[in-house]
């Protein structure tokens, strides 16, 4: 298996260091990605829940909302449930979540059994919408742009990098 650190591959990987929240910056490259995509996951994922909650809203009803208004045409149920179950906190709760928003009115079911959005549906996946926003530049107060996709490389190369060793 190539071992990697910083650019180069003929080093011998950095020793780790156990998780450490106030690890200084010196110290960063021992500390586990784990722990700290862990606790961004957390952190970022609990501040938008509360703020949704504060309005009577869920993440994974904003998840509902814009794939039923996303896609090239009205999608069933089952293909909501299918696409953003992966997403969830168990395999029910998407299909919960459009039953909610049937509910409340920002979902129809037409002949067919497409869902579409309602008036109040549009209403609230907009506001949402401005909410995510307003959230997004909370979390990205101090990054740059270049930081910011620079970091998402990283992790993407991360995650290649166990599937392929899973491969292998």
């Amino acid at each position: 298996m190539e071992q990697t650190t910083g650019t180069t591959t003929d080093r011998a990987p950095t020793d780790q260091a156990p998780a450490d929240p106030a690890a200084t910056d010196d110290v960063l490259a021992t500390q586990p990605v784990g722990y700290w995509s862990g606790l961004a996951h957390a952190t970022v994922t609990r501040h938008l829940r509360d703020a949704m909650a504060r309005i009577d809203a869920t993440q994974p009803q904003y998840w509902v909302l814009n794939r039923v208004n996303g896609g090239p045409s009205a999608p069933s149920r089952e293909e909501v449930v299918a696409q953003l179950s992966p997403l969830a906190d168990g395999p029910d709760e998407i299909s919960r979540v459009v039953d909610q928003l049937l509910h409340r009115d920002w979902l129809r079911t037409d002949a067919g059994g497409r869902l579409h959005l309602t008036d109040a549906g549009q209403t609230a996946r907009v506001g949402l919408r401005e909410l995510v926003t307003e959230l997004r530049t909370v979390v990205h107060r101090g990054i740059s742009d270049e930081e910011y996709t620079a970091a998402l490389r990283v992790l993407r190369r991360m995650i290649a990098n166990v599937e392929d060793a899973g491969r292998s």
